[in-house]
């Protein structure tokens, strides 16, 4: 989905961007304490962020905050359900496609409407997908359209965005044209890059649409206000136009940006939290906490590797040996110890099942050597020898400003400079925004980086390593790997074929390295108990619009 510091960036989404930490006060509560935790406003419930807000344009930006308002303010055709598969949502049910796989023709809803009272029809989405897909688009997630009709020649520069394969028959009837059968497409349209954009707001606003929360209209069940643009606090409120308002019980939805877990932990035990994000210390010390709760995430930490020419980690034995040096088991206990497990491919574990196998796909690929300095430190003098790197490499370890990234990266910077020779790591812990810049301006040599999957499927992660993907910051470009993502595209319809070619991109990437993985991510919240309704899924952002309070 999101890829942080760069998605993606979200996570996707998608999917950029990262992470948390702490110590601990008193965590005991009496009852009284309890059945009053959190807001004056029984209908009123007060959630975090851990980054800043940036904008709320989907064709533009894409980021976990992002992706996580708009999924509670907006609706695409689908919406995930309590088993995180597809249900209707702007769609008025889940569609089988026709010629030969390739053709999706989609019945929209007539009485959902935007939170300006305009109806929300098919050429809501037919304006938004081409504004998406546009070469111009700023959001990284373009290549997302790869697939439909001529998505890949417009996001090249070399067919207009009206061209793309997704036209309106009709006010309520919408249909998509595939270049080739993808069966996860479904899967694929609950992502907030596929939502509509309301075209009166588009002409309104122009440059400056999503710019502010004001600078937009929802079609969700709720809407976002109080966002200026770069203050750290806002509120969701419900949309009275959305067509089922009857099933939603909040009347606001309140977030902060939180970047410290103990500050998390003390809004919590303040009541003013009813979901707190923890790690590190505070996670560790707060594991038998009654109000602590686990959730799994469909993606990994990972650090990106700059491979552009002249970059002194372009030599693979180099690259070989930072991966042995970094004791992922160390990392997961003593420095996050919230439940997070190690990373040791490139794709997170329990994102899909190999069909060929019945295994899991990631475990299926996890490399026999995982940590072993012996062995890293020559292939690190070999590389060195090889790359002609007489003197100390200084590497740029970039990430953004939160505690749990300083703390990783000082995990990071310890492991490489203690057990390799000759090589010095500089930390570059910024505000998000700025590690965003400087990721995409190829200004570092490691970005901490978490990709959490857009859909649940390998492709999800395969997709912004290849060549000309705009997300692929570190600048990967395997001949083998690229051809070998396009055979996984074209072999689709062929479930045999399809995985063997997963497969065979899975261990591509163990053998080149772009990618130094670290930990799946594991959330420790602490929530208040009289909080229900809230669906939380591994792919995609957890949805708050029918969420109580009892």
């Amino acid at each position: 989905m999101l890829n942080q510091t760069p998605k993606k960036h979200f996570t996707l989404k998608l999917l950029m961007v990262l992470f948390l930490t702490a110590t601990v006060s008193g965590c005991s509560q009496s009852a009284s304490s309890s059945k009053k935790q959190s807001n004056t406003s029984k209908n009123t419930i007060t959630l975090m962020q851990t980054n800043e807000l940036l904008s709320l344009d989907t064709s533009n930006h894409a980021d976990l905050t992002t992706w996580n308002i708009l999924e509670n303010t907006m609706e695409g055709l689908y919406k995930a359900d309590s088993k995180h598969q597809p249900a209707p949502a702007m769609a008025t049910k889940v569609v089988s496609p026709t010629a030969n796989g390739t053709l999706y023709t989609f019945p929209l809803r007539h009485n959902a409407k935007w939170s300006n009272g305009d109806p929300v029809t098919a050429q809501d989405f037919v304006t938004a997908w081409q504004r998406s897909v546009a070469p111009t688009a700023k959001s990284g997630y373009n290549y997302i359209f790869s697939g439909i009709k001529n998505a890949d020649a417009i996001i090249a520069g070399k067919k207009a965005p009206q061209t793309l394969g997704v036209k309106a028959l009709g006010r309520y009837q919408l249909q998509v044209e595939l270049e080739h059968p993808m069966p996860y497409f479904n899967k694929m349209m609950v992502m907030p890059a596929f939502f509509p954009e309301n075209q009166t707001a588009l002409k309104k606003f122009g440059n400056n649409y999503g710019t502010n929360s004001q600078r937009l209209y929802y079609n969700g069940a709720f809407k976002a206000t109080g966002w200026d643009g770069t203050n750290e606090s806002w509120t969701l409120k419900p949309n009275k136009y959305y067509y089922d308002k009857k099933a939603i019980h909040l009347q606001a939805i309140k977030y902060l940006v939180v970047k410290d877990p103990n500050t998390a932990h003390e809004l919590f035990e303040q009541h003013k939290l009813d979901d707190a994000t923890i790690t590190g210390v505070t996670a560790k010390e707060l594991q038998k906490d009654k109000n602590l709760i686990h959730q799994k995430r469909a993606g990994n930490y990972y650090l990106r590797i700059n491979l552009a020419n002249n970059q002194p980690l372009t030599n693979n034995n180099m690259r070989q040996a930072l991966n042995l040096v970094l004791d992922r088991r160390a990392l997961t206990k003593d420095v996050l110890a919230d439940g997070s497990v190690p990373a040791y491919t490139y794709t997170a574990k329990d994102l899909a099942t190999d069909p060929t196998s019945g295994k899991d796909f990631a475990s299926e690929h996890q490399p026999q050597q995982t940590y072993n300095v012996a062995l890293a430190r020559k292939l690190w003098q070999k590389g060195r020898s090889e790359a002609g790197l007489k003197k100390t490499v200084n590497l740029t370890l970039i990430g953004d400003d939160q505690t749990v990234t300083k703390n990783v990266a000082q995990f990071v910077q310890a492991s490489i400079q203690k057990n390799l020779p000759a090589v010095k790591v500089t930390m570059r812990n910024i505000p998000e925004k700025s590690a965003s810049a400087a990721v995409k301006s190829g200004k570092f040599n490691l970005a901490q980086t978490l990709w959490l999957a857009d859909f649940a499927d390998p492709i999800s992660f395969m997709g912004i390593l290849t060549k000309n993907n705009p997300q692929n910051y570190g600048k990967y470009n395997d001949d083998e790997f690229n051809q070998l993502y396009q055979a996984a595209l074209e072999s689709s319809t062929s479930t045999n074929q399809y995985w063997q070619n997963m497969n065979k991109l899975e261990e591509r990437l163990n053998q080149t390295v772009p990618v130094l993985p670290l930990y799946q991510m594991v959330e420790s919240h602490l929530v208040n108990p009289r909080l229900h309704g809230v669906l939380s899924h591994p792919v995609g952002e957890n949805d708050y619009t029918r969420a109580y309070l009892k």
